[in-house]
């Protein structure tokens, strides 16, 4: 896996911020509800949703590992990384608001939230680390088309250790964001909310995307010498 993939991640978690501010800020303030803003429970909320991040890499990356070793290797090589990389540009295009492709995957992953939540309750509100880190372990299952389009990239890994390496790489870009909105809250969720900032954000993510898709056209037809 290039190393050049964990720094993408890493940097659409980073950019992609916007949208996990204003999507999570709010979840991020109910989880400490009635508790100080201390920066040891937030610490444990974002470990435990990046460590759930990285399972699932390890899952995603695992299945792409099988896919491979059932089929031609290239072909599915292939699809898979061109699958990761519309991703990035359907999630640029979300993220600058010219787009709701994406909603779908939240609709989808509401399905298996719905399980997942009620668990949560036995946790708030938090006031201890041991508290905080499961639940941080459920956030992270939460659906977001931004998780998703990095798990996307995961799966073309081939690889359940790589897949984890990716999500984990997504989820350190994830971290300032929202270790800032659980201590700053509304603060900066009216910030992430300004459209210059979003779109800036989506225009970058967006060029990670179609940067890929012009790799992958090099690779399939190189041009002839």
């Amino acid at each position: 896996m290039p190393e050049s993939s964990y720094l993408a991640l890493l940097l659409v978690g980073l950019l992609g911020g916007t949208h996990c501010v204003v999507m999570c800020g709010g979840i991020v303030g109910a989880l400490s509800m009635g508790s100080p803003a201390r920066a040891s429970l937030h610490l444990a909320y974002n470990a435990g949703r990046i460590v759930s991040y990285a399972a699932a890499g390890a899952i995603v990356g695992g299945l792409g590992e099988a896919g491979l070793a059932l089929s031609g290797q290239l072909p599915l090589r292939a699809l898979l990384y061109l699958l990761a990389n519309l991703m990035l540009v359907a999630l640029g295009l979300y993220l600058m608001g010219l787009t709701r492709a994406l909603a779908f995957t939240e609709r989808f992953g509401q399905k298996l939230w719905r399980h997942l939540q009620p668990l949560s309750r036995r946790f708030l509100p938090a006031r201890t680390v041991a508290q905080a880190f499961p639940l941080g372990l459920l956030w992270g299952w939460l659906p977001c088309g931004l998780v998703y389009s990095a798990l996307a990239t995961a799966l073309t890994s081939a690889s359940a250790v790589h897949g984890a390496g990716l999500m984990l790489a997504f989820g350190a870009g994830t971290l300032p964001n929202l270790l800032l909105a659980g201590l700053l809250a509304t603060r900066l969720q009216e910030y992430a909310r300004k459209p210059a900032l979003r779109l800036a954000s989506g225009l970058l993510i967006l060029g990670f995307g179609v940067w890929g898709l012009a790799g992958l056209a090099r690779l399939l037809w190189p041009t002839a010498r």
